[in-house]
């Protein structure tokens, strides 16, 4: 089949069974039947001679090529939508469901603002929240796997900024402060930290990846020092139970202290040694730039992190 008889409509299911990878939500966001995305799919099958989407037992996954045509097809839908009604778009009217990868705790403090918006302003969007296991989610973006990645990625932002061309887009949430956590009554509570303090006191390390060594690591190794992790754990929340109720000292940026919810039973204390600030950034793919739903989204988190910019720095 050429593309001058190819039904266009056919893309806007192609859309949405990918966003969704589920036949039945992406039904429901078309107002269409079930049965009728199913015959669609056939015919789109039919078309590009490739199965399009396979079975799995919670929905449907994508094949390679299918993969390969999505970011085509959504920018063009989103440019298309634009180009036809660039003055209409209502938030209210909009259904679309965002996948975001992000640490507990970023998503503890982004979360509960942007769920009042939507429920406020945007109901017929939702959000899935994916696992971040990395401070590299390029390839998710790339792949489609996530629509927006948020969390500290030094090397990426870095890298991104030194490209001229590049598929994935960034801006810059919020900054804040590393420093030492530990509870109320610990020994080492009533500082000043020293670095001989530091290094032989037991310490938990949050780690994404599960890898065993952090940025502070790298710091005491430019000094000569090492320091003796007994735990390591993959969630800011944990990391604050934890050194709640044992003698474990932690290193977490400063504005996610609330975000454990228990706080009032910790105390921070500055570092003796220098370590970079915490950038956390907003990734996204560009196929995303002119998603309307998309960019009220990524509006709506910049005006929250730039309300609480004050109290993140």
């Amino acid at each position: 089949m050429s593309f001058l008889s190819l039904d266009l409509n056919l893309l806007r299911v192609f859309d949405a069974v990918m966003s969704e990878q589920n036949l039945t939500r992406a039904a429901s966001r078309l107002a269409m039947t079930q049965p009728a995305v199913s015959n669609a799919i056939r015919r789109l099958r039919d078309a590009l001679n490739d199965d399009i989407v396979v079975r799995t037992a919670h929905g449907v996954k994508p094949t390679p090529r299918a993969e390969s045509l999505w970011p085509a097809v959504r920018r063009a839908l989103a440019q298309l939508q634009e180009a036809v009604a660039p003055h209409t778009f209502d938030v209210s009217q909009a259904t679309a469901t965002f996948r975001l990868a992000m640490a507990d705790a970023t998503a503890a403090l982004a979360l509960p603002s942007l769920m009042r918006a939507i429920e406020k302003e945007a109901p017929g969007l939702s959000i899935r929240m994916m696992p971040l296991t990395t401070r590299e989610p390029r390839p998710m973006l790339l792949r489609a796997d996530i629509d927006l990645a948020i969390g500290f990625f030094p090397g990426v932002v870095a890298q991104l900024s030194g490209e001229v061309a590049t598929a994935i887009r960034h801006e810059r949430l919020y900054s804040g402060k590393y420093v030492c956590v530990m509870r109320r009554d610990h020994p080492l509570a009533k500082g000043p930290l020293t670095v001989d303090d530091y290094c032989q006191a037991k310490h938990l390390l949050v780690s994404f990846s599960g890898r065993a060594r952090g940025l502070v690591d790298d710091a005491l190794a430019r000094m000569g020092r090492e320091r003796r992790i007994l735990l390591t754990v993959n969630q800011f929340f944990t990391a604050g139970r934890v050194v709640a109720n044992s003698d474990l000292i932690t290193v977490l940026p400063r504005h996610l202290i609330a975000s454990t919810g228990i706080s009032y039973e910790l105390v921070d204390l500055e570092l003796p040694f220098d370590m970079p600030d915490v950038h956390v950034d907003m990734l996204w793919h560009e196929r995303d730039a002119h998603n309307l739903a998309h960019k009220w989204m990524r509006e709506h988190l910049m005006t929250m992190a730039a309300e609480a910019s004050p109290h993140a720095a």
